[in-house]
């Protein structure tokens, strides 16, 4: 185990936390520990747009740009006077730290990367093409000669740390990904931590929920299966069959894929879904921070949805292509119900303008005004990542009226939260229902729930649909002054309650009431039981919740065609991956509020309910435990399927351990073309036969072949990729001729002839390189039929015929 590199990238982790604190607490001031939980993430989002931005001209420069502009600005921060807080920052150290050191763990039994079961040559070979390369974009390591066209933005993420530390990228793989999930579990504990105390709630018990449903908890698979009455060997036999498998927790609902965090890291892909995670909860506390702005600082509100938010939704363009919608209908769900009208971000002579004399008016303007402030955010962002949009995002079309999702699999994937959100609305919903009409909601509800479930109208819309509706009529109900009062007094709570403590022990001093009964009364123009109204009010949680369930019920109408897989089922694997981070801090926050606030304004509360909630929080958390137990059992003892090479008697880092002993006559020659400078051209066999042992040499190394994995037709290549396997097969099978002049045109400077090359190649086809001028043997290894060949091109020695 390589414990040096372990506490050196731990180090460098910890000390772009400790820069990116300030900014942090500038950018997110109002959060409860103001923002030092996306210290990490706001210091690599700086350094990631300079790199990006300055990376068009020199790699090597924009690095350098990139931390001299982060420290820069970090120190820039603490001399103009925003407090470094010791003490919070040691508490998000030591999260992320666990964090860490837990998943360092798991990837260290199951370090490999290899081809089958995900897309871990796909990730690698990204990360080596982008170290490999001048400037940005990359060349495509798959289709040699042509600039990647896929969203590389995550990768460059983890090229930039393998930089910085100076690691060799076999190792660097999995000390990424332990850091992204790390990033991701200390980002919901915070976030959620701060939804909550904005509540006048425990900020601590959020937090250990959040942390727990974004790290560890899965989706209701297995306790569905033990429901239904399957025999309990069904969790600990080993294999497919009959046995438990981690694999099928992902394949819920049939033609789409459901992964869950600790499935996708468990599974080891360095892919982009996973490392956007952190930047999509970013996104959102900085709309959380626009929604508890008063409305009387205009500058910072604009400032945070047109300054912050667009370069944000720019980096997510390029590490996940699927996130950046995701944060324009965050924004617009932001501004159209937070407290505050948005009309007020227009100028004033706009704003008097609008008119709203009347309700429907002013809810016209405000949601209007919404929807354009969300689509100029969006534009910006397209402009802070316009040399991705113009070089490497390939084209897609939009398809209608998928297969719809069955309530089943939409109860075992998604059932935790809508449990959640659906209590946590109904006790703020009841109080506000005449008890005459109360009887009549609910007979809608299950009628909805039952049509969903018979299939006779959508089962997504059915579940969610009511839910959305009441979420937003409940946000909308609230009284604009109240929420403002209420944020006002949240803020002064923030500053005075000690670590750990909790709204009633700074009433007093503050002048706000809590559902206690204690403080003193308002003193600045509040009602005396502003605090009481403000905890018992619904709050950005809810937000959260109405933007997972918008994806979730989009999803069952329209969908992104591609060749990743038929109909849907790439666009429910990406989009799912937003709702359930989504989903997991909103419903912490939400989940806090069930077992702490029984105020008597609330319905379902005070007595046996108390209890009830308690008792809701366990079940909860064993239920979507009980994967995570099982299958890290299975991966520590090595019975994991997606492994046959695990190390758990001999834990390692280096993704080219199990090369070693499963493919020792290659790894020499991987290794060889590693050591070359820059990216030459060359060829191997056509990757057409995927998740196999195809094209290892360009996906291990970086160096771009002719013809990689299929995955090519989906990126906008679906004509030239067939074209070039044809091309690839007749350089290793045509005549001399035929050879010459495609490698030739491919500017090809090196031929590899190894394993799939002597399987799928006439060892007399193999052999006319011995023969051709302009070729010769440059590296070997092994003797023999099967022996492992390297000959290098030269072009201007080739016989190419006359046109």
């Amino acid at each position: 185990m390589e414990y040096g590199l372990v506490l050196w990238w731990l180090v460098a982790y910890l000390a772009l936390l400790a820069a990116g604190v300030p900014l942090a607490a500038v950018l997110l001031s109002r959060l409860e520990d103001r923002g030092a939980a996306f210290g990490l993430p706001v210091a690599l989002a700086l350094v990631w747009l300079v790199v990006f931005l300055v990376g068009h001209v020199s790699l090597e420069i924009a690095t350098y740009a990139g931390f001299a502009v982060l420290f820069g600005a970090a120190g820039l921060a603490v001399v103009r006077g925003v407090e470094f807080d010791r003490r919070r920052y040691a508490e998000v150290a030591a999260v992320f730290s666990v964090a860490f050191v837990f998943m360092i763990a798991v990837r260290a039994v199951d370090a490999g990367v290899h081809p089958s079961m995900g897309e871990k040559f796909l990730d690698f070979g990204m990360l080596k093409a982008i170290l490999r390369a001048d400037v940005l974009p990359p060349e495509d390591f798959w289709f040699a000669g042509r600039p990647v066209k896929y969203y590389y933005g995550g990768h460059l993420i983890a090229a930039i740390l393998t930089r910085l530390t100076g690691t060799e990228p076999r190792f660097a793989y999995n000390l990424a990904i332990a850091g992204f999930y790390a990033m991701l579990v200390t980002a919901a504990y915070g976030f959620a931590g701060s939804l909550a105390a904005s509540r006048g709630l425990s900020r601590i018990r959020a937090s250990v929920f959040g942390g727990f449903l974004v790290g560890f908890a899965s989706n209701l698979a297995i306790p569905f299966k033990i429901f239904d009455q399957v025999s309990l060997s069904w969790l600990t036999a080993p294999g497919r069959d009959g046995g438990f498998w981690y694999w099928r927790a992902s394949r819920v609902i049939t033609g789409t894929i459901n992964e869950f965090p600790l499935f996708a890291w468990l599974n080891g892909d360095m892919h982009a879904h996973m490392m956007s995670t952190p930047f999509v909860l970013l996104a959102a506390a900085v709309l959380f921070e626009y929604y508890r702005t008063p409305g009387e600082q205009r500058l910072r509100r604009r400032l945070l949805v047109f300054g912050a938010v667009p370069p944000l939704a720019g980096l997510l363009a390029v590490v996940n292509t699927w996130s950046f919608a995701t944060v324009g209908g965050l924004t617009f769900l932001a501004l159209a119900l937070a407290p505050t009208d948005p009309v007020t971000l227009l100028p004033r002579s706009l704003v008097d303008a609008v008119p709203r004399r009347e309700t429907w008016q002013q809810e016209l303007a405000r949601h209007a005004t919404a929807l354009v402030g969300a689509a100029l955010t969006v534009a910006v962002g397209v402009v802070w990542s316009l040399p991705f949009w113009l070089v490497a995002a390939s084209g897609r079309s939009i398809g209608y009226f998928p297969d719809r999702s069955s309530m089943a699999g939409l109860l075992t994937v998604h059932g935790v939260f809508v449990l959640v959100f659906a209590l946590h609305l109904l006790r703020h919903a009841l109080p506000h229902l005449d008890a005459d009409h109360a009887d009549k909601v609910a007979v809608l509800l299950v009628v909805a729930v039952v049509l969903g479930w018979s299939g006779a109208s959508s089962a997504a819309l059915a579940l969610l649909g009511p839910m959305i509706l009441v979420a937003w009529i409940l946000l909308r109900l609230q009284s604009d002054a109240l929420e403002r009062v209420a944020a006002g007094a949240a803020d002064r709570t923030r500053r005075a309650v000690p670590d750990g403590g909790r709204l009633e022990d700074a009433a007093g001093a503050l002048g706000v009431r809590t559902d206690d009964g204690s403080g003193t009364g308002g003193s600045s123009g509040e009602s005396p039981d502003t605090g009481s109204r403000l905890r018992d009010t619904l709050g950005y949680e809810t937000i959260l919740f109405v933007a997972g369930a918008g994806i979730v019920v989009l999803v069952e109408f329209v969908y992104v065609k591609e060749q990743a897989g038929p109909g849907r089922f790439n666009t429910v694997f990406k989009t799912y991956a937003d709702v359930w981070v989504l989903w997991a801090v909103g419903a912490a926050a939400a989940l806090a509020t069930l077992v702490e606030n029984h105020s008597p304004s609330l319905a379902l509360s005070g007595g046996d309910w108390e209890s009830a909630m308690r008792v809701l929080a366990i079940v909860i958390v064993l239920s979507t435990s009980i994967y995570g137990v099982v299958a890290l059992s299975d991966h520590f003892t090595g019975e994991s399927y997606i492994n046959p090479n695990s190390h758990h008697e001999n834990p390692t880092l280096d993704g080219f351990h199990y090369i070693e002993r499963d493919h020792p006559d290659e790894l020499p020659a991987i290794q060889w073309f590693d050591s070359l400078d820059g990216q030459p051209n060359i060829v191997e066999a056509p990757g057409t036969d995927m998740y196999q042992w195809t094209n290892p040499v360009s996906s291990l190394t970086g160096v771009p072949t002719l013809a990689g994995w299929a995955h090519e037709r989906g990126y906008g290549r679906p004509n030239a990729y067939p074209q070039r396997v044809d091309d690839v097969d007749t350089i290793y099978s045509g005549s001399a001729q035929q050879r010459a002049y495609l490698l030739n045109e491919y500017r090809v400077e090196y031929i590899y002839v190894g394993s799939n090359e002597n399987i799928g190649y006439l060892p007399q086809d193999l052999a006319v390189f011995d023969s051709m001028a302009g070729v010769s043997l440059e590296k070997q290894w092994g003797q023999g039929p099967g022996a492992v060949k390297v000959y290098r091109v030269d072009r201007s020695e080739l016989n190419v015929p006359d046109d």
